[in-house]
């Protein structure tokens, strides 16, 4: 699975102030966006998905327009998934029955569509927990199935939602590191939305910083948390340094120091 370049010039009137954007993120590659809250970013994703009309512009996916002026493709044709904070997992449903819910719904034969999620929910490290309910499951544990029922319908697009806020420290560490590990695995196409700059450095290759609507600063994620141009991401740089030298002094070194791996891992 690879997943469809995006390009899109996202315009839409929030009444206070409009979002204006272009944001363009290649085939099988992580863009994240950054930004204090009511910046707009959650706005973008909801565009991008066709959960958000716009008042301008387009989103084009693999050339196709999905979004224009007079083109409004239906969400469920796109081919584009958004995941969340909530992971909104069916209750009345089993584990291995939500994550096969996509396919299903896509066509897919019961038997093939079951196995499918079978093997998807191996790959998030559940592939014991098929028959339990999801509120058997701890939050972290929700949040991989979520992420295997994203996964599961082979998206276009995959949107992540600030996905890791509602988990702890310890839990939004390792299903970050989960995302990042299947993000790879899939050559999926994402747009990740984050105050936290952890997320930028482990999921994406850039980083594009988003302020009352308007882009105001992109490039690799080094280059931004190195260079900020606003007093935004200046707090948020300074606050990812804080962390990687509390990790350093506490275990000796990060995490992802350890596993070898740099700031731009997906550019």
């Amino acid at each position: 699975m690879t997943g469809a370049a995006l390009d899109a010039h996202l315009i839409v009137d929030r009444g206070r102030f409009a979002v204006d954007v272009a944001l363009t993120v290649g085939a099988g590659r992580t863009a994240a966006l950054m930004g204090p809250s009511g910046a707009g970013k959650s706005t973008i994703l909801a565009a991008i998905s066709g959960l958000v009309s716009l008042s301008g512009g387009h989103v084009r996916l693999d050339g196709a327009t999905v979004a224009a002026e007079r083109v409004h493709v239906e969400p469920a044709r796109r081919g584009v998934v958004l995941l969340g904070q909530d992971p909104r997992l069916f209750p009345h449903l089993s584990v291995v029955e939500n994550v096969a819910f996509g396919p299903r719904a896509a066509g897919v034969p019961v038997a093939a569509a079951r196995a499918s999620a079978g093997e998807w929910l191996r790959r998030v490290g559940l592939g014991d927990a098929g028959a339990r309910h999801p509120a058997e499951l701890s939050g972290g544990q929700q949040q991989r199935v979520a992420l295997a029922r994203a996964l599961a319908i082979e998206p276009r697009v995959l949107l992540l939602d600030e996905p890791f806020t509602s988990l702890d420290v310890e839990t939004a560490a390792d299903v970050r590191r989960l995302v990042a590990q299947q993000l790879a695995a899939t050559r999926a196409t994402a747009v990740v939305v984050s105050h936290d700059a952890d997320d930028a450095v482990a999921l994406a290759g850039r980083l594009l910083v988003i302020e009352q609507g308007l882009l105001v600063q992109e490039g690799t994620v080094a280059e931004v948390l190195a260079a900020p141009a606003t007093r935004f991401v200046a707090a948020v740089a300074a606050s990812h340094r804080f962390g990687l030298a509390a990790t350093a002094t506490g275990d000796g070194e990060s995490d992802r120091a350890r596993d070898g791996e740099g700031l731009d891992s997906r550019e």
